[in-house]
């Protein structure tokens, strides 16, 4: 069986706020990872402390068609895939009932209204790969159009930023995933060390 991968939202009052399961897994997703370096450790001897886990960035490209599911009695067929591009696009939206709220306490005097918050955002990418991640950027290109210009076909491109422990607070579910997340990478480390180590013992 095939796994697929997924984009996940969850927010306090909607458990699964967004469950974006990848219709075709990209061929290729690109990782940029740049080491956070300790400021103020130029002295010798300080060179190699760290400040935190790297900043990640992830880039990958998703493909929608709604050519399969108008095949079936799916009942969101006759909408295309306009369903899945809201569903992706709502993860950087704020939700109309906070954009009331918020326009309504500003109107009513209040000097510090609280910008409303995005849902944590899970990429998840197998089992050794589940990370929260919060998207920089979504371009979509839609492609193909039904009669009534509902989109059938198109490619999302999507921008991620890791997020790590320092993003979070110890109480914030974020930081167990993302402490969990960098375990799963020592785990796989030690692995591969261990695997080296056997094939020079073994010469093989």
């Amino acid at each position: 069986m095939l796994l697929k991968g997924a984009i996940v939202g969850l927010d306090r009052f909607n458990p699964v706020a967004s469950v974006n399961v990848f219709q075709y897994n990209p061929h290729t997703l690109t990782r940029t990872l740049t080491p956070q370096i300790a400021e103020g450790t130029r002295s010798r001897g300080e060179t190699l402390r760290l400040s935190g886990p790297p900043k990640e960035t992830i880039k990958l490209d998703i493909e929608i068609d709604a050519v399969d599911r108008m095949e079936t009695d799916d009942a969101t067929a006759p909408l295309g895939i306009h369903p899945q591009l809201a569903s992706l696009e709502m993860l950087i939206y704020p939700k109309i009932g906070s954009i009331i709220a918020n326009a309504t306490l500003s109107s009513a005097g209040v000097l510090e209204v609280v910008p409303p918050e995005m849902p944590l955002t899970l990429f998840i990418w197998g089992p050794s790969r589940v990370v929260p991640v919060k998207i920089t950027g979504l371009s979509i290109t839609e492609t193909a159009y039904d009669h009534l210009l509902n989109p059938i076909r198109a490619q999302a491109s999507l921008t991620l930023e890791v997020l790590n422990t320092q993003h979070f607070s110890v109480a914030h579910p974020g930081f167990a995933l993302s402490l969990a997340h960098q375990g799963v990478k020592e785990a796989m480390a030690i692995i591969n060390a261990a695997s080296v180590a056997v094939d020079i013992v073994t010469g093989g």
